[in-house]
């Protein structure tokens, strides 16, 4: 397929996948469940989070998490009452366990404190001029993890730059809380973060249907590979590479490339 075949074919695949529709069965639907913008944020961050293995799972996981707290993320997170935590422990999605839900509620307290919205999490490690967000997610790791005695073994659900992982499930995030189409399924709530700044989240299916494309030749699947298939994306929309994730994504789950 000639690139300016596969450009307008991949176009007609975003506008086919990127409506109301995809949120359902998918764990953006998570965030949808609020209106609130704290909530959209906290909710989420712990959906994108969870965001490996079956969608169905993940999505189910995601609302009995969003139920412990009461389906009221913020609020939970800023309660002061240590014994609305007791009924977290038993809270497990595979390698995440109470363990680690409590660091991060102690992280989101910690942060909400001093700011009004996580996207400062992110976007203070910055620079306008920043070609992407390196910058952004290797120093919300270190930020995440600034915390005093946090569990070593929670630092594996967190991932970055600087560790060479592809960051799918952050890049995830980061699409949905900046990319601002109104289309319905991305919220565009955060304006220190551009469009254009954004990496493609690359899981297996991504992967497998770029490398089908040639969109992206290398080998491993980390975060050169990401920013080399972000790179291809740019050369189709400078603006808004990171849409074309609607399409490589829904072909990948549906396993035909046509």
């Amino acid at each position: 397929m000639k690139q300016k075949e596969l450009i307008e074919f991949l176009n007609k695949k975003v506008d086919e996948y990127n409506q109301p529709f995809f949120i359902k069965n998918d764990p953006v639907s998570i965030p949808h469940l609020f209106t609130k913008k704290q909530d959209i944020e906290i909710a989420g961050f712990f959906a994108a989070l969870f965001a490996w293995g079956n969608r169905t799972i993940i999505i189910n996981k995601s609302k009995e998490l969003m139920s412990l707290m009461n389906n009221a993320p913020y609020e939970f997170c800023m309660n002061n009452d240590l014994k609305r935590l007791q009924h977290l422990l038993t809270f497990k999605h595979r390698t995440f366990n109470s363990t680690d839900l409590l660091y991060f509620i102690e992280f989101l307290q910690h942060h909400y404190s001093n700011h009004d919205s996580l996207e400062t999490a992110f976007s203070k490690w910055m620079n306008k001029d920043d070609a992407d967000t390196k910058n952004a997610l290797n120093g919300f790791y270190n930020y995440f993890f600034s915390l005093e005695d946090h569990p070593l073994r929670t630092q594996k659900h967190i991932a970055s730059p600087q560790k060479n992982s592809t960051c799918k499930r952050l890049n995830m995030y980061l699409r949905w809380m900046v990319r601002n189409d109104k289309k319905g399924v991305d919220f565009g709530i955060w304006k220190d973060i551009s469009p254009t700044q954004l990496i493609c989240p690359v899981d297996v299916h991504v992967a497998r249907v770029a490398r089908y494309f040639k969109l992206l030749q290398r080998k491993q699947t980390d975060w050169q590979a990401a920013l080399e298939l972000t790179q291809h994306l740019r050369t189709f929309d400078k603006n808004d590479p990171v849409k074309y994730d609607f399409a490589l994504f829904s072909l990948g789950v549906m396993g035909k490339f046509n």
